[in-house]
Order: structure tokens, then sequence, then C-alpha cells
């Protein structure tokens, strides 16, 4: 077991602790608990103030990494989730989401949590942290999805143009309604409204795929316009490894009809849909990539488009 992984270990072994007490009593200390513990399995570790870091933040945002956990899994309430389960998502979950990258890859935050379920978790508890956690990578946008400035950067010895392609469509959806133009956006768990996108199938069109994500996603049909712009991006998948998404965004137009949320398997951390004014639209918390194609969307529709 390497030094990194055990020390994750202690953290998870203190959290049990933790959560498994009694509930009608006062919770332990944990910084008295990580320290038994460190004691106990590790010694002379000179990798405390990693331990101790983990598990501070892991409880400074409990809360949101249990809302967000709920999110990718809503079959499974967090009280329902087994005790060892549910920190080690919280731990593979926060390091996903709070940890600096440089330091902890997505890809080692998500098979180091895997690892401590194969570990100390039940049969299946290898494939359901796999699973949550997949569902909110994806959700997050992938890390790396704003790395765009950086076209030659390399995997290993593998150029970013040399990596596998998934191609995707999205698009600003607007509508007309008394006078008013309205966007219909949809919001992840991240805090952040983002655009109405889905993966092609096959050798699917852009437009048709997009009209079949659209109606699947937001619950209206779309009529695809103009092509607004295209959004390429590294990332890595659990499952897949290295790849490359390339998002093509167009304007599409659609009824003011009431916008239903589908939840579909691959969908996971996405909660809300809503319309929204023109007016009203850039005071909302984007994605930096996202920006740009909104912006655009927004000046076309002033213009009378």
């Amino acid at each position: 077991m390497s030094a990194r992984h055990l020390s994750r270990s202690i953290v998870l072994q203190t959290l049990f602790e933790w959560d498994f007490s009694d509930s009608g009593k006062a919770k332990p200390d944990t910084r008295q608990l990580l320290e038994k513990n460190i004691a106990e399995f590790s010694p002379g570790s000179n990798d405390k103030l990693f331990m101790e870091t983990l598990l501070k933040r892991v409880l400074e945002k409990k809360r949101d990494l249990d809302i967000i956990i709920e999110k990718a899994a809503p079959d499974w309430p967090i009280d329902k989730i087994a005790v060892v389960d549910r920190n080690i998502l919280r731990i593979g979950l926060c390091e996903l989401l709070f940890a600096d990258r440089n330091e902890v890859p997505p890809k080692v935050a998500i098979n180091e949590a895997i690892e401590l379920a194969k570990n100390f978790g039940g049969e299946t508890s290898g494939r359901f942290v796999n699973g949550v956690l997949g569902a909110v990578y994806k959700e997050l946008g992938e890390p790396g999805k704003n790395d765009t400035s950086k076209p030659r950067k390399k995997y290993g010895n593998v150029p970013l143009d040399k990596l596998p392609v998934e191609r995707l469509a999205g698009a600003v959806v607007y509508a007309k309604h008394k006078g008013n133009i309205y966007l219909a956006l949809v919001h992840d768990v991240f805090g952040h409204w983002t655009l109405s996108k889905g993966k092609l199938e096959g050798t699917e069109s852009e437009q048709d795929g997009l009209t079949r994500e659209a109606q699947e996603e937001l619950g209206i049909p779309v009529k695809v316009l103009e092509k607004l712009g295209e959004n390429s991006y590294s990332t890595y998948h659990p499952e897949k490894g290295k790849l490359v998404k390339h998002v093509a965004y167009y304007l599409a137009e659609a009824p003011f009809i009431d916008l239903t949320l589908e939840k579909k398997e691959e969908q996971g951390g996405l909660d809300d849909v809503r319309w929204f004014k023109l007016a009203d639209i850039l005071d909302l918390n984007f994605y930096d990539d996202i920006l740009p194609v909104v912006t655009k969307a927004i000046t076309k529709l002033a213009e009378g488009k």
C-alpha cells in the first residue's frame, strides 16, 4: 500500500468512527481520532499534514458533498448508504472537486476512492463508488474542460490531437413570448447554469443529435438554426481513459411551453431547468467556456435574429 493511499485509509477510518458514533451523544473529536489512528496504523508518518487537511476539508464541505452525492445517486438517500461507502464518496468527491489538480488529478481521486471501496467496503462498493463519482465527474464538465488555450497539451507521450474524440452537440435554446425573449437553461449540482447538450450517436449529424437531445433533456421540440461556435477540451473518463470532447453549439428556437428535466441515467448532476428572460441571463453563474457562446447568442437575438 502506497503512503498516500494509507493516509486516505486513515482518514476514512477516522470519518467512519466519527460518523458511526451514537447520534444521541456528542460526536467525538475528529482531531483526537485522527491522532489515535495515525499512531495505530502509521506511527512516524510524515504525511500528517495531508491527512489533517483532507479530514478538515471533508468535514467543512460535508453538507455540500452529501447534497451532490444524493443528486448523483437519487435512489440512495445519504442515510441509506453504508457508513463506509458514504465516507469513501465524501473523500473521493472532496478530492475531485476541491483538491489541487496538480497534486491530485481527477483520475487519481476516482481510482483511489474505488480502491478504498474494494478494500474496506462490501462486494458492490467498488462499482457503486465508481458509478457515483463517474456521474459527478461527467456533470462537472470533466476537469480540464477549460484548457482550450493549450491545444497541444500532452498526456504522457500522446498529443491531444491523437486522442480519441467524443462528439457532442449543445444549444442556446430560445423562445419568444408576449414580446419577450427567453432562454432555456439547465442547472447542475455545482451551482452553474449551462446549456442543454448531449453525445451524438454513431454517425448522427450535429443537428439531428441536438434535436433528439434537447427533446430528451428539456422535454420540448427545437428547431436548430445556426452554429454559434465549437469547443474542444481534454478529459479523462474512468472507463474509456484519456479522450477529447468536441462540442458544437447552435442557436435553436422552441415554443414557450413548460420545460421538463428528463432523468436520464447518464445525466447525473442536473437538478433544475428554467426559462429566463434575456435581460436576466448575464447575472447567472456560467462556466467560463459557456459564457462566450451565450453572449454571442444574446447579441444575435437582441439584434432581432
